[in-house]
């Protein structure tokens, strides 16, 4: 009998934009990424539709809160977390995504505007009160912790990756300068609330291991929306790892870790197919399908929650066709949030 159990709260495949995940074993419940969004306009339902999805979701994260001892944030786009529900937090341990460094402009506004909130609620104080000087930080660069992606060979592309690293590190080194010149944000601990910043640490709960990454690109390398980490959760011998937003993954040394880790589930979000043309190119495809065959192919996996991202494209099944079937040919369960409680995905519910 499983120890180490799983609930898919809210996900893309029901119809608002979420990854939220309750996890328990028999020492602890972990809340993953409590937030939701509504559909994009291109998705094919009515606007009253995506409305009443994503406050479907919200309930349903908030019903789902109610049983969980520690709440994580992966990173601070509103799919991921909420700002703000004092109910939500009350009584709850957050590892929360590290505000101070490895992080966009834009998700540091949010998350300071999310400490406020959490400072004035729980601590009857204003987060300038809070704030410390910081203590400047050198930076390396990035892609020196993903060398098989960064040395991989492109052939014909080869040159423009080059430029796209070029302008990349120079729009790394300008965030690593806002985050020198920033104020710290400090953890925080009041009465009803702690909150921690939990990259590259580990956490014991009995016999329950809480593990989280060092920063992760949101995406492809030098992506322009930030950061995030993945979470780990043991139990003995179960495993189960949240990748928040990797995109499939589209770099190859995050596959290499999915495949080291060896998890029996992973909760993976797909490719932005519904970008295709736009935000990403069938080059990027392309690498995230690769990497989610070689997951299937070098690990033990059971079962693959393969969502977020991916179902917003009414042609995502034909766009990911591989992956689907190299599941069914392993024996391995590759399948939405929705289709893993029984239901169709809203997409192709929609575009029937």
């Amino acid at each position: 009998m499983n120890k180490l159990n799983f609930e898919p709260i809210w996900f893309d495949s029901l119809g608002a934009k979420s990854s939220c995940t309750l996890v328990k074993t028999p020492d602890v419940s972990v809340l993953i990424d409590p937030g939701v969004a509504v559909m994009q306009p291109s998705f094919p339902a009515s606007w009253a539709k995506k409305l009443y999805w994503e406050t479907q979701g919200r309930l349903a994260i908030k019903r789902a809160s109610r049983k969980a001892d520690i709440v994580v944030i992966s990173h601070y786009h509103y799919d991921h977390f909420t700002d703000f529900d004092r109910a939500l937090y009350k009584g709850k341990l957050l590892l929360t995504k590290n505000p101070n460094n490895w992080i966009n402009d834009s998700q540091r506004r949010r998350a300071e505007h999310f400490f406020d909130n959490a400072s004035r609620a729980f601590g009857k104080v204003p987060l300038e009160k809070v704030l410390q000087k910081r203590r400047k930080q050198v930076y390396d660069n990035p892609l020196d912790d993903i060398p098989r992606a960064r040395d991989k060979d492109f052939g014909d592309y080869n040159h423009r990756r080059r430029e796209l690293f070029r302008k990349g590190l120079k729009w790394f080194r300008n965030r690593a300068n806002n985050w020198n010149s920033a104020k710290w944000i400090p953890e925080l601990k009041f009465n009803d609330i702690e909150a921690k910043f939990p990259e590259n640490k580990e956490f014991k709960f009995g016999r329950t291991k809480l593990r989280f990454t060092p920063p992760m690109f949101h995406g492809i390398e030098f992506s322009r929306v930030g950061w995030v980490f993945a979470t780990v959760i043991e139990y003995g011998k179960e495993k189960l790892i949240h990748s928040s937003d990797l995109d499939g993954p589209i770099i190859e040394d995050y596959a290499d870790w999915i495949i080291r880790e060896n998890p029996n589930v992973l909760i993976i979000d797909g490719p932005i197919t519904y970008m295709l043309g736009y935000l990403t190119s069938k080059i990027t495809l392309n690498r995230t399908i690769a990497n989610a065959l070689r997951i299937l192919k070098e690990s033990d996996v059971k079962l693959v929650i393969y969502d977020h991202h991916l179902p917003r494209d009414p042609k995502f099944k034909e766009r990911t066709r591989e992956v689907w079937e190299t599941g069914k040919q392993l024996n391995k369960k590759v399948l939405t949030a929705a289709e893993y409680v029984g239901k169709t995905p809203k997409v192709l519910e929609c575009k029937g």
